[in-house]
């Protein structure tokens, strides 16, 4: 091949031109390109010829030696590693890097066909001259091929030394070179070169490791190879982690242990899990801790037994104590357990008491416990409440029958300085109600005057919530204490020293109005009343209303009982006193109570101003029934028509809902007395408060009312208002859309008002029918006309309005019932009129209906 290269071949016809050009310019690259362009489908010993003429006219041309080896590459395609034809490539890329020796694509591109051949010294001195060839920018693009190379053949010396090399290039790549160290076994070198990886703070993980992970990987390659490394002190690397890795302290204690399981130091991974437990802060490295602790035992359980058939006594004795190891340790998880809690924070006051409760039976270990969580608890970081590990400290020694140990406790505990006033409170609470258990009275009497006096320096001005005072200097203002103090002396003192305790609390502005009820419910059972009343009236100068409210409402009964009219004078002045500044929610009762007792014991005329009072002075929801009760006492004492005046106050000061209730009821008042116009000018001002859509009920009381007393002209004039009420809540409620209406709305409205004209003429058509039917009675109402049957109209009128129809069909069809004697009307009175009328006129009397049909003719 080398000869037939070098051969020059016959030129043909065609290839002149380009021979004269090249011969004209021998170093114009377009010149041999073009050559080879027309030597395209030439053999490849031609065209292999021209490239050799090119690149010696023209040696330093990167584009012909590139084209020239892809060209020379092709050629060798699929032939064996071993045909000379390789060689002869190796060769020419031999030549070509002795000019383009600077070129990285022609380095790569014979590196990655040397490779293919498999001549590793060859390949791996070809690598190395093109690491001393390339300037060290382009070495990024030699050395993944040569470490991809020397990997792939296992030469491990030759290939530890290539990644030394490489890691002096790039110090980044450690985690490649470390698993490659894994992968051949050398762990004690990956050890080292991890942890050195680690103790770098410039290195960066191509793999995306974190610091973390990589911590994870070096404790698992060290405690899981412990025979292999042997450079590295596996014991307190662990531990270093443990204390930068605290989130993860559960599985480096495991990996601890296992380290020394699988050395065979079974007693050191032994004490290696003791001491996990006892450090760990967590419950989940806790149960990991454990877990694998408990597995470990129980697995050297079982490796004790299988010995026990032929290992005689010392197997026997070997595996009982392995078996009462794993039983203890299995005992031992609730306390280990809580004491993983107390780690966390060790002023939990409920994990003490739960630690309490795992000694139970054994007073020694309990008391130890108390101690210690009474020591170690602050008060200011306590989370729960303090004071009960001291109760249930000494009630421990209470329950065992010894009381001065109990009583040593507490004293101690009411010296503590707590973070606030309630557990000293409670704390004084707790030690007198240990003496009232034991019986021991006069001692839990002499505690609680202890707690309640006022310590000296302090002044009665102290507030018992000043943060800036210890809590000993401010329980005696404590309010429960002194309602215990009040218990004890009501039961063990006398009447003066009960009695100077109540005195106490209220100078001291700590009551509440139970408290002073109290008191006066103390005086009066030992027949002291006017103490008592002296004891309400300093309670009520302590409060105002509402909060005075129960104070005054038991002293008004009380007193009202004691009294009764002997001391009206007085009894007005306390409610006057009662009534100044009273809210609307108690002033019914009050003012009910003060009417009742001037009714009983005073004046009606009194009474009746107090029941005045209250009707502006309540609630609005109870003025109503205030009304009503105040017109029912008026009516009672003074008679029905004083009442009347009443009425019309009460319907002008009360609401809508209200005054119609009322109007109701003025206007039934009024016909029951005979004033039948009093009450038809009633119901008129009430219509106007009733919209006859939602109204019905005050509508039809009124109809009924003009059926059985009103005339033609009354009843006209009812129904003329009642279109007048529907108009103008029509108006009300549409008002803003006719506002802005259009002249088609507007149009439209002129429309209603002619239905509504033509509706009044048809109503009054109607009435004068209903009129010579007879169903009405003269405004007296002295007899009243029942109706024989109920025979339609048949001149009836379709108009409409709904209420104005169903009105004179009710008219029509409803018998009316009336409990007077029934007479017929005279035609003079009503029946002829419309005959009359259409006599003078010289016409037929007509209905409605025909007359309507005239007037649109």
């Amino acid at each position: 091949m080398a000869a037939a290269v070098q051969t020059r071949p016959v030129l043909e016809a065609t290839d002149l031109p380009y021979e004269e050009e090249l011969l004209r310019n021998p170093y114009s690259i377009k010149c041999w390109l073009r050559y080879l362009e027309h030597k395209e489908k030439s053999p490849g010993v031609i065209r292999f010829a021209i490239y050799e003429r090119a690149v010696k006219q023209l040696p330093g041309s990167y584009k012909l030696w590139y084209k020239y080896l892809v060209e020379r590459r092709k050629a060798t395609k699929g032939l064996s590693p071993t045909d000379p034809a390789r060689r002869d490539v190796n060769h020419v890329f031999e030549r070509a890097l002795a000019f383009m020796h600077k070129m990285p694509r022609i380095w790569t591109d014979y590196l990655k066909y040397i490779t293919a051949q498999r001549y590793v010294t060859k390949v791996r001195r070809a690598f190395d001259q093109a690491l001393l060839s390339l300037p060290v920018t382009q070495h990024h693009r030699v050395w993944p091929l040569y470490l991809s190379f020397i990997k792939s053949h296992e030469i491990p010396e030759t290939t530890v030394r290539v990644f030394r090399r490489h890691l002096q290039v790039d110090p980044d790549a450690a985690e490649e070179y470390i698993e490659y160290l894994i992968s051949i076994r050398r762990l004690d070198d990956a050890a080292v070169k991890l942890a050195d990886v680690l103790n770098s703070e410039t290195f960066v993980s191509k793999k995306g490791r974190t610091n973390h992970q990589l911590w994870q990987w070096l404790c698992e390659l060290i405690t899981r190879n412990p025979g292999s490394i042997t450079s590295l002190r596996v014991d307190p690397i662990v531990r270093g982690g443990l204390r930068r890795f605290t989130d993860m302290k559960g599985a480096l204690w495991c990996a601890l242990a296992d380290y020394y399981v699988r050395q065979g130091n079974f007693e050191k991974a032994r004490d290696v899990y003791e001491e996990a437990i006892r450090t760990v802060n967590t419950v989940r490295d806790f149960s990991q801790v454990f877990d694998a602790y408990a597995q470990f035992e129980e697995t050297a359980l079982s490796m004790a037994l299988e010995k026990v058939d032929d290992g005689g006594e010392d197997a026997q004795v070997d595996a009982e104590m392995r078996m009462a190891r794993y039983e203890a340790l299995m005992d031992r998880r609730p306390l280990l357990l809580s004491s993983v809690m107390l780690r966390q924070n060790p002023h939990n006051v409920d994990e003490w008491h739960k630690r309490v409760a795992l000694f139970e039976g054994d007073p020694e270990r309990m008391v130890k416990c108390y101690t210690e969580s009474v020591k170690t608890v602050d008060n200011a970081q306590a989370v729960g409440r303090p004071h009960t590990l001291w109760l249930a400290f000494a009630r421990m020694y209470e329950d065992s029958g010894s009381l001065n140990e109990a009583r040593a406790v507490l004293d101690l505990a009411v010296e503590e300085p707590f973070a606030r006033v309630e557990d000293l409170v409670a704390t004084w609470v707790g030690y007198a109600e240990m003496e009232i258990r034991g019986k021991n009275y006069k001692r839990a009497l002499r505690l609680i005057q202890q707690a309640t006096t006022m310590p000296h320096g302090v002044g009665s001005t102290t507030g018992y919530q000043d943060g800036k005072l210890a809590v000993q200097m401010r329980v005696h203002k404590s309010l429960k204490l002194w309602l215990l103090y009040t218990d004890l002396e009501e039961s063990l003192g006398t009447f003066d020293t009960c009695k100077a305790v109540y005195d106490q609390i209220i100078e001291l502005r700590i009551a509440n109005p139970q408290v002073i009820l109290n008191f006066g419910k103390y005086l009066e059972e030992n027949r002291y009343f006017e103490l008592a009343f002296t004891a309400y009236e300093r309670g009520i100068a302590l409060f105002k209303w509402p909060i005075v409210y129960e104070i005054w409402d038991v002293y008004l009964v009380k007193f009202i009982k004691r009294y009764g009219g002997t001391k009206i004078e007085r009894t007005r002045e306390l409610f006057e006193q009662a009534l100044d500044g009273i809210t609307e929610k108690y002033a019914r009762k009050v003012y009910l109570l003060y009417a009742a007792f001037e009714e009983e014991h005073g004046l009606a005329r009194h009474a009746m101003k107090v029941y005045e009072r209250a009707t502006a002075a309540v609630a609005k929801s109870e003025r109503h029934d205030v009304w009503k009760l105040y017109i029912s006492r008026v009516s009672a004492t003074f008679g029905v028509t004083v009442t009347r005046d009443l009425y019309v106050k009460a319907i002008e000061a009360l609401p809508d809902k209200a005054a119609r209730e009322m109007c109701i009821e003025f206007a039934d008042l009024e016909r029951k007395l005979g004033e039948i116009d009093r009450a038809r000018g009633v119901y008129a001002h009430c219509s106007q408060l009733c919209d006859p859509r939602s109204e019905k009920g005050f509508w039809k009381t009124w109809h009924d009312f003009e059926l059985r007393h009103g005339n033609e002209d009354t009843f006209r004039e009812m129904l003329r208002v009642k279109r007048s009420v529907a108009a103008s809540y029509n108006t009300e409620v549409n008002f803003a859309a006719s506002m802005a209406g259009t002249a088609g709305a507007a149009a439209d409205a002129v429309d209603a008002n002619d239905d509504m004209a033509a509706l009044e003429m048809a109503a009054n058509e109607l009435v004068k029918k209903q009129v010579k039917a007879g169903q009405f009675v003269k405004a007296g109402g002295g007899e009243a006309y029942e109706p024989n049957g109920g025979t339609g109209n048949t001149d009836e009128i379709d108009i409409d309005d709904d209420d104005s129809e169903d009105e004179a069909v009710a008219m029509q069809t409803d018998a009316i019932d009336v409990s007077a004697a029934t007479q017929s009307v005279p035609d003079e009175v009503y029946g002829g009129l419309a005959a009359k009328a259409a006599k003078e006129a010289g016409e037929e009397a007509v209905g409605a209906k025909a007359r309507f049909a005239a007037a649109k003719k």
